[in-house]
């Protein structure tokens, strides 16, 4: 009695300490006090919840503002990644599950396999994107993990879901300002921060399909999840990122006939996914055959062919990771497509590394439960239908579906860790937001 006594009295006395602290520093260095602020917020959060950190970043994951500056010049995505990562790493629930421990290998393997081109090509831009590669997949999987396994998934998928439709809001607000003054080009964002619409695009792609699968155990109501999936839709085309609009097309084909234990999905929705992607093949080959060199379509011939001319300067390692940031060739781009932007970064052997990552993930995934296991699939393989036609190692949109990915395997786990419980053989804390599969198919029949 006497030691939580002093405890208490100790523990008043710090978050008093701190709160005149921040007090003092608030009229002079407002920044510093807000940060001061927000941290002893996240800290008493964690007590509470060990995975409150994690949680609190799923809206950040989408904020591709620029935080810092000179050396350290990273968007708030990748801040939060790293400052949430950590905190999953050191207190999200343990131990890892059969199907996150055989994805943290597959990236490990890539890793290893871009070590090479790391080693033979020493610069800074190398090395530093060498980690952030690292932090954007296997981070990602383990903060995703940290968010499911705790039985958090319909949180932190929740929050993830607010700012993307606030996203598409301005897309679609952008769109109708634009035909009304008779522009009919694709949308960009300059407020409340600029975006590109290929990130727009790609990111509510992923939105959308999180919004279409609407798992059981998320637990949305089914008009949240119908309005959310279309308006996030009719964004993507109004973003006219047309990758964006092939990966959600296949993504929604895959959710729709692949056997779901709890929905029945109409599928009279492919009437319009496959027109979608046979509209894309023809705009696709219109430019083709246009005299315009230097339209989308005939601009990335010309970088193909020049991603081409830089890999083959060095075919096995290849010349090093963002080349084109560094100096190390003429050329100047980002190889819109991600064989070819490995290739060229990595050579053969960061190729090999690539496709095994995304080979082995596909199939790691295609053999979890059907409940958790295709959205995780779903975005996934949108995720790299995407890099066929675009840029691949990007922020955010490389980080978001893997962190969902992590969410559905932590789910999953977390659901069997749930059930086994129920059976009493092991100890869990059951008052969480997740049901067990038991009562999933308690509940479907």
């Amino acid at each position: 009695m006497i030691r939580r006594s002093a405890a208490w009295l100790v523990g008043t006395v710090a978050v008093t300490a701190v709160l005149a602290l921040i007090g003092f520093l608030v009229p002079v260095y407002t920044p510093f006090a807000v940060g001061a602020a927000a941290a002893v917020l996240v800290v008493g959060m964690t007590v509470y919840e060990p995975v409150a950190l994690p949680i609190l970043a799923m809206p950040a994951l989408v904020v591709v503002q620029r935080v810092g500056g000179g050396s350290v010049d990273l968007s708030m995505s990748d801040f939060a990644l790293f400052a949430a990562f950590w905190a999953a790493l050191v207190l999200g629930p343990r131990p890892f599950s059969p199907p996150l421990r055989a994805l943290l290998w597959l990236t490990a393997l890539y890793q290893v396999a871009t070590l090479f081109t790391v080693v033979a090509n020493p610069y800074l831009a190398n090395t530093v994107e060498w980690f952030h590669a690292w932090l954007s997949t296997a981070g990602a999987l383990v903060l995703g993990w940290a968010v499911g396994r705790a039985g958090r998934a319909r949180v932190g998928l929740t929050l993830f879901m607010i700012p993307c439709l606030f996203i598409a809001v301005l897309t679609c607000v952008g769109a109708v300002e634009q035909l009304s003054s008779g522009n009919t080009g694709p949308v960009y964002l300059d407020w409340p921060i600029a975006m590109h619409k290929n990130l727009i695009g790609c990111l509510l792609g992923t939105s959308a399909l999180v919004a279409y699968a609407r798992p059981w155990w998320v637990g949305w109501p089914r008009w949240f999840a119908y309005a959310s999936f279309w308006l996030c839709t009719v964004a993507v085309v109004a973003s006219q990122a047309r990758q964006a609009l092939v990966g959600l097309a296949i993504g929604i084909m895959l959710i729709t006939l692949r056997a779901d234990p709890d929905r029945k999905r109409s599928k009279l929705i492919l009437l319009a996914a496959i027109p979608a992607v046979y509209f894309v093949w023809l705009a696709v080959q219109e430019q083709l055959s246009s005299d315009n060199e230097f339209n989308s379509a005939n601009q990335r011939l010309t970088w193909y062919q020049q991603a081409l001319e830089v890999w083959r300067t060095s075919p096995w390692f290849g010349v090093g990771l963002r080349w084109w940031t560094a100096g190390r060739t003429d050329y100047v781009f980002q190889p819109p497509n991600a064989e070819l932007e490995v290739l060229s970064s990595a050579g053969v052997v960061g190729l090999f590394g690539f496709l095994v990552l995304f080979g082995g993930t596909l199939v790691v995934l295609w053999r979890l439960n059907p409940r958790f296991g295709t959205l995780a699939f779903a975005v996934i393989l949108a995720r790299f239908v995407q890099g066929q036609f675009d840029l691949f190692w990007t922020s955010i949109v490389v980080s978001v579906p893997f962190v969902v990915v992590g969410i559905c395997v932590g789910a999953e786990a977390y659901a069997r860790s749930r059930e086994a419980f129920r059976e009493g053989l092991v100890g869990l804390d059951p008052d969480r937001d997740l049901p067990s599969i038991r009562e999933m198919e308690a509940t479907r029949r």
